[in-house]
């Protein structure tokens, strides 16, 4: 039996038989329990606390990036990695952001895997150079988008997130209506959103509010 438990979490069983069986080869790692849902993984893992959790994000009923922040809040002790078809930075930032001590793409080979497993199991992260690579271009892509942002447009956007409808906007600012209805078709043409829930959300995201 290893002393790396391992919990994999994820709604394909073929994938999971195919994971299972890579790990059963090495004498290092025991995989205590397997999940097919969001809220399967967090019971599962609660119940046989495990020492590294692999979280595939397109988990169903609860989304793995929530698992991730979850299970940060609940069972900091567990190292998630997210493991995953998605290769796109802002995944990878949110996963990071969620807690998750690695990011695995699903046509990562067996050595690839049980490396990332071993170093998030002594408490450090495991990046490859093609993942770390996105985090920086998403980075990047994120400051560019701050900078666009005027300081007045930064203001308008900060109360429309606290939930403030124009004429409050527009009172607090000393502006017309006019002025702050124009801020904001601004404001979502310069993040690239089409609706307010879709401009919170975006914001949030890049840690505008």
């Amino acid at each position: 039996m290893g002393f790396i438990k391992v919990v994999i979490a994820d709604d394909h069983q073929l994938f999971r038989d195919g994971v299972l069986a890579l790990l059963a080869r090495d004498e290092d790692i025991d995989v205590v329990g397997e999940a097919a849902t969001g809220e399967e993984a967090l019971h599962i893992i609660a119940l046989r606390e495990p020492h590294v959790a692999l979280i595939d994000l397109g988990l169903p009923e609860r989304h793995g990036l929530d698992v991730i922040k979850l299970l940060r809040k609940r069972h900091p002790q567990v190292k998630c990695i997210a493991l995953t078809m998605h290769d796109e930075g802002q995944y990878v930032v949110q996963a990071v952001r969620n807690g998750a001590y690695g990011y695995l793409l699903k046509n990562a080979d067996e050595a690839e895997l049980k490396q990332a497993i071993h170093t998030v199991f002594t408490g450090k992260k495991y990046f490859n150079a093609y993942i770390s690579e996105l985090m920086i271009q998403n980075m990047a892509v994120q400051g560019s988008q701050v900078k666009k942002l005027s300081q007045r447009e930064q203001e308008v956007l900060q109360r429309v997130a606290e939930g403030k409808i124009t004429k409050e906007i527009a009172d607090e600012l000393s502006v017309s209506t006019r002025t702050v209805e124009t801020h904001r078709v601004n404001i979502m043409k310069k993040l690239d959103v089409r609706n307010t829930a879709e401009l919170i959300k975006k914001a949030a995201q890049l840690k505008l509010i």
